[in-house]
């Protein structure tokens, strides 16, 4: 994973990095043990819940926050919470996406029984649902494991350890119709609506650019919502090694600086300074060249709907992956915080899904991207609830 990230200096200053994961050896390397946890689980780990978890835990996830617990007390069962001290008040004040993150985290379990054999029976909220705006300590799923002769592996596992999210620039080149039909596909489990626009359609194109663009600019000028990034960045790889989630630095001029104290992650920078203009400047590019974009809707938006949303779009990616295409989630015109209301309407009407009967529960850019490293993960122990 590679993010253009531009941050404060102390004393008024700014620098560019990127963050990368590159190939081993080279200085930018994120730390071995950062990214352990892409390494294929063990076929001889005595508990079959634990594989499981271990593929469940490379799910997308906003942020990299990875906010799942699980509660293995039960034999035969798994009960799934949200870490309520991983959330995004300023940029998901209503804890949409972290739902859709349980989601996509149910997603990957389910493919992980099917290549067991296992039927995972799923019940969502068993003691009860979340209210619409907030999120508390009951269970968001219990999982119940039952071995059956009907269950075959779903080939989208085989994509689990292969998936990323690409931040980089894409090929110009569009997704060819059979992959957009495996994409489409691979979401009828779920009676949701999946929708695409590329470069046969350009006016609607450069409406769909447009609004990405909006949208980002809102976000990096909006200090609250940019000082939320900060707060988890990981510089370094000491820091990345020892949290292993969140937003990574690891560029040798960074590094340097905060090792001597020049970087300054508590201040917003201004909207014309060189650290916002710079990042608008970049993503900007990225979004020019974007060859076409992937959307989710859905009718209604409550917690099971969001989390199925979640298990959806991890589908499609999964999807994606096995069709050689990247997709990157433009999470900003979707995000329910004030400053983004110009922005979330056009795109709810860009797609015909008026709010509030539908919501657009996932956009995305798709393309070709350059093969890139994953991103760190905590490893399954970081998630175990400890009774």
């Amino acid at each position: 994973m590679q993010r253009r990230l531009f941050i404060r200096l102390a004393g008024g200053g700014v620098v560019a990095a990127a963050t990368t994961a590159t190939l081993a050896g080279c200085s930018t390397a994120l730390p071995p043990e950062a990214l352990a946890a892409w390494q294929a689980p063990g076929q001889a780990e005595t508990d079959v819940r634990r594989w499981m978890l271990a593929h469940a835990i490379l799910a997308p996830h906003s942020h990299n926050l990875q906010s799942w617990l699980v509660d293995l007390s039960v034999p035969d069962e798994i009960t799934l919470f949200i870490d309520r001290s991983r959330l995004l008040p300023e940029t998901d004040p209503f804890s949409r996406q972290m739902m859709m993150s349980q989601g996509t985290f149910l997603e990957l379990l389910d493919l992980a029984a099917r290549q067991k054999g296992l039927r995972a029976e799923i019940v969502l909220f068993p003691q009860g649902v979340f209210p619409p705006a907030t999120v508390d300590a009951r269970p968001t799923a219990r999982i119940r494991l039952v071995p059956h002769a009907s269950v075959k592996p779903d080939p989208l596992f085989d994509q689990i350890l292969r998936r990323r999210t690409n931040r980089e620039a894409y090929e110009a080149r569009e997704p060819d119709a059979s992959a957009l039909a495996a994409i489409t596909a691979s979401v009828q489990p779920h009676p949701f609506r999946v929708g695409f626009v590329g470069q046969s359609q350009a006016d609607l194109l450069q409406q769909h650019r447009r609004i990405a663009k909006d949208a980002w600019r809102i976000e990096l000028v909006t200090p609250r919502t940019v000082l939320e990034s900060f707060k988890v960045l990981r510089v370094g790889p000491k820091e990345i090694a020892q949290h292993r989630d969140g937003i990574s630095l690891n560029d040798p001029m960074v590094r340097a600086l905060d090792a001597v104290g020049l970087l300054d992650r508590s201040a917003a920078p201004g909207p014309d300074d060189f650290a916002t203009t710079s990042q608008i400047k970049d993503f900007n590019a990225k979004i020019d060249t974007t060859p076409a974009f992937f959307w989710l809707v859905t009718e209604g938006n409550d917690r099971i709907t969001q989390i199925n949303s979640g298990r959806a779009y991890a589908r499609a990616q999964l999807a994606a992956t096995a069709a050689g295409l990247s997709m990157q989630p433009l999470s900003q015109a979707l995000q329910e915080y004030p400053e983004q209301t110009v922005p979330y309407t056009e795109i709810h009407q860009l797609v015909g899904a008026p709010a509030p009967r539908y919501t657009v529960q996932m956009w995305a850019r798709l393309g070709h991207g350059p093969v890139i490293e994953p991103s760190p993960r905590r490893g399954l122990a970081s998630h175990l609830v400890r009774s």
